[in-house]
This record gives structure tokens, sequence and C-alpha cells, in this order.
């Protein structure tokens, strides 16, 4: 395949996966659970292709990885996408243990505790998601002017580029902190005080079942907390079949478990992606400069 064309492909892959994992924050948008959970396994077939498709990038930097001369910057990148697989195997993994319509009679350990998994792991794959495009978009920029044929003055160039991405980090910050988004990242830490093989349900706790989770996400975070905080007392996993009988639709919690248009959510979540992606890419250049008048200096 020839470089550049590879490199669209690259480019239209990673953006279709893009948008779609943003859409899977909420489980009613464009059919509900089914696009929701079918929706997801493609993006696993897809995350696995785009790994594929940097197949050489992996091998050169696995056997340099502990080379003194290997730029931080690239060991950074690449521990960013090993942390990142690990992430999105985990969302992909809970999400068919706790599966209603693809695997509905599966069953692995404690799935109340995969449940919590499914939904923090997920909010912290997107944050790495925004790491991830920062770090590369000078490629992602490069790439897109070559396939649309755009030549652009430098000065009107960056000068567009700053605008849009002021507005795109006052937006996701925005968004952000309409969903409680780092509210949310908080439900990592309590996943390592809770064994998944153990038959105590975390959610369980004070009676919440996945009907009042659905309700009430941030109130079942915090019984969650105060779970792995203290008494993990619970009647065990309990019946799958019961389990999936409970009433329940929205998913992801917050504000975006209403009956929002896919577009909405499309916004919500690219913009606290790109929020990520801002903030890395300034910091990422801000860190080359610095490099760039030590070597001058």
């Amino acid at each position: 395949m020839k470089k550049n064309k590879k490199s669209y492909v690259k480019l239209a892959l990673d953006l279709l996966m893009g948008i779609t994992f943003a859409l899977l924050y909420n489980t009613r948008v464009l059919g509900g659970l089914a696009f929701h959970e079918i929706a997801g396994i493609a993006i696993g077939f897809a995350f696995v292709v785009h790994i594929a498709l940097n197949w050489k990038f992996v091998q050169k930097i696995t056997v340099r990885l502990f080379d003194k001369s290997l730029p931080a910057r690239t060991r950074f990148s690449y521990l960013l996408n090993v942390l990142l697989l690990l992430s999105m195997s985990l969302v992909i993994f809970s999400g068919l243990v706790i599966s209603r319509v693809v695997l509905p009679n599966f069953q692995f350990m404690n799935e109340n505790w995969f449940k919590i998994a499914h939904m923090a792991v997920a909010y912290l794959a997107l944050g790495l998601i925004g790491v991830h495009i920062g770090i590369h978009w000078h490629w992602v920029i490069k790439v897109t002017q070559k396939l649309l044929h755009m030549k652009m003055p430098q000065p009107l160039s960056r000068a567009l580029m700053t605008g849009t991405a002021v507005l795109v980090l006052v937006f996701g910050a925005f968004q952000a902190y309409q969903t409680n988004y780092l509210s949310k990242l908080q439900m990592v830490q309590g996943l390592f005080t809770v064994s998944a093989a153990s038959g105590k349900g975390a959610m369980e706790h004070g009676g919440m079942d996945r009907s009042q989770f659905r309700k009430a996400p941030d109130s079942a975070a915090n019984s969650f907390q105060g779970t792995v905080n203290g008494s993990t007392e619970g009647n065990g996993m309990g019946d799958k079949g019961e389990f999936r009988k409970r009433e329940g639709g929205g998913g992801f919690g917050g504000r975006e478990s209403g009956g929002e248009s896919w577009y909405m959510v499309l916004f919500t979540y690219t913009g606290i992606m790109a929020v990520f992606s801002g903030i890395t890419y300034y910091l990422d250049k801000w860190i080359a400069s610095r490099r760039k008048k030590a070597r001058t200096a």
C-alpha cells in the first residue's frame, strides 16, 4: 500500500472510530442497546486493524523501548498506546459481560464490578484518546491538507488553528463540566479495591439495583465509592437473567441519560476529547520549544 494511500486509510479509520466511540456514551441513540453493543464490538475489530496498520512502528519501538537514545516523546506515545489498548480491551470485555443483546446469557465473575468498570474505564479511555490525538495532531493536519489539496499561507493557517483551538477548548471544557466528567473518572480508583472475582456486588450496597443506577448514576458512583472504602456486604452476583429483566435503559449517567439526539451526544463527547487533544498539543509544542531553546543556548 502506497504511503499516502495508507495514511488516508488510517485517517478515515481513526475518524470513524472516534465518532462511533463518542456515540456510545448514550445507549439510547441510533437503535439503543443493539447499536451500542454491536458498534462497541466493531470498534474492537477496528482497533485491531489500527494496530496492524501501525505494526512497523510497534515493532520498531518495542525493541528500542529501553534504549536511552529513544526520544522521551516517542516512549510516552508508545506507553500511552499500551494503556489505551488495555483500557479499550477492558471496556469491550466488560461490555460483553454485561451484554443484554449480543451475549445475554454470558456470565463471568462479578457482573456488578464489570458494570462499574465498563463505565469508569470508558470515561478514562475518552481522555486517553484525546491525548493520543493531541500527540499526533501534526500528522492529522498534514494528511488532511494532502487529501484536500489545501495550500494556505502559514500566518493564516496558524491564526485559524489557534482560533479553532480556543473555541473547541472552551466548548469541550463546558461539556466536561455539564456531564460531571471529572467526577466520573473518580470511579476508576475504586476498581482496585473491589475484586472482580468477588461474589459481593459493589453496586448492591444500599440496595442500589440496575434501574436505580441508570436513573441516578452519580449517587450510584457515590454508593460504589462508599462500598469500596467501607463494607462490601452484598447478596452476591445473583441471577443474571433476573438482573437483566430489571428496568433501565439509560446507560452512561448524567444528563446524557435522557433522550438527546445523536448529534448532541457526538458534540458533547468529541468536545471532551478535544479538550485533552488541545491541552496535549500545546503542551507538546511548549516542551519542544523549550528543548529547542536549550539546544541553541
